[in-house]
């Protein structure tokens, strides 16, 4: 994407707010190269099933997932982090957003769908604890993928994951104890927990789920930011290195989808009504949460950048943890960790949709006098030509 700063919203003429001419092939046709991929992963999985085997041995989707992450992390101005962090209103709501409002509504959608209690859908116990599994784990993945195709703020997005990644370490097991064995049992539904007195989740399983997925491309990116600005200039370097490693997010995606999808391929074809029935809630609560969310960040006064990260870290969930937990509670073959698995088949096309409408929202909302969460890399909305560039901590 350009690296070009301008306004955001309608009144901006510059090309570069969300405009698909000024795209390059790669992200102009990106909905294409992503839906060829999942055809490609789906079709090799089901064609040739024993490709899991080396998939899962050489950790290709592991090795897809840190790639893909390293340009957004590159691009960075870490410097700018200490004001992140000090924006408590973007935080706050940020950590309401995540802890609240998405865990209380996936819980909600897995009781509808799963819980037994709406007439024409009965119980399925595995499936509700799936999505207990993956609404619990916030993203710190592929989140940052999707705010750096919609033009979102890499340091809101890096701060906000990282501050998000803090709480997930602590409070996981708590969350997955508390919504998956206590509530069902509180509301009377204890055919959802039938023969599970505990969940063996440690804090240890959390980091180092984080330590892998965030930590090893957090520190490349903070490493090519010091010895690139040092050695060569900060100009250099946002000129030259930055867009010479952006097209690795994209080409990363694709080799990361194709891996994911090949190893469900059997699957996705041998069992397709469930992976629709998964399918469903996941994709209600990927476009409410984001909806929500980026109506919370505009309400604050936050600028499109700002709002965007908002709006995809709250959006998104760490499926890699969710899947890693389900694997290790019930085993890698259970209908639990089938559930988990479907979460990241899901995520990719909705929330790619999910870029073209934050860019297209980019585009028509009026974003003059959002200010709140603005840092120096961005330009201040102007308003009657003077700039309104307050601090709003």
């Amino acid at each position: 994407m350009s690296t070009i700063e301008h306004e955001q919203g309608s009144h901006c003429d510059c090309p570069d707010c969300g405009d698909p001419r000024s795209m390059d092939v790669l992200d102009k046709y990106l909905t294409v190269w992503i839906f060829g991929a999942m055809a490609i992963g789906v079709g090799l999985g089901y064609v040739a099933p024993s490709v899991t085997q080396p998939i899962q041995d050489l950790h290709l989707v592991e090795i897809g997932l840190i790639a893909m992450m390293y340009p957004p992390l590159a691009k960075v101005n870490y410097g700018q982090l200490p004001r992140v962090f000090a924006q408590w209103r973007v935080l706050g709501l940020s950590l309401l957003q995540n802890w609240l409002i998405g865990p209380t509504l996936m819980v909600g959608l897995a009781l509808v769908f799963f819980g037994g209690i709406v007439p024409g859908l009965p119980a399925r116990p595995e499936f509700f604890l799936g999505l207990v599994f993956i609404g619990m784990a916030r993203c710190i993945a592929m989140v940052l993928v999707w705010n750096d195709l919609a033009e979102g703020s890499s340091e809101y997005a890096a701060g906000l994951v990282a501050f998000n990644s803090v709480f997930q370490i602590l409070t996981y097991g708590v969350y997955v104890t508390f919504f998956a064995l206590f509530l069902p049992e509180v509301l009377g539904l204890e055919t959802l927990t039938a023969g599970i007195d505990a969940f063996d989740v440690t804090a240890w399983q959390v980091f180092e789920a984080i330590a892998i997925f965030l930590g090893i491309p957090f520190a490349a990116g903070i490493l090519s930011r010091f010895v690139g600005t040092r050695t060569r200039g900060t100009e250099w370097y946002e000129a030259s290195f930055v867009p010479t490693v952006d097209p690795l997010t994209l080409v990363a995606l694709l080799f990361t989808v194709i891996v994911m999808f090949a190893m469900q391929g059997e699957r996705i074809v041998g069992q397709p009504t469930d992976v629709l029935l998964v399918a469903v809630p996941l994709t209600i609560y990927f476009v409410v949460m984001f909806v929500v969310s980026f109506g919370m960040g505009h309400r604050i006064g936050a600028d499109y950048s700002t709002t965007t990260a908002i709006g995809f870290t709250a959006a998104s969930n760490n499926f890699e943890l969710a899947i890693a937990v389900a694997v290790a509670v019930f085993g890698v073959g259970s209908e639990v960790a089938f559930a988990t698995v479907v979460g990241p088949l899901i995520e990719v096309p909705v929330l790619l949709s999910l870029v073209y409408v934050a860019l297209w929202l980019q585009r028509r909302v009026d974003w003059r006098g959002h200010t709140t969460g603005q840092l120096d890399s961005t330009n201040p909305s102007t308003v009657g030509g003077a700039e309104a560039a307050t601090e709003d901590d």
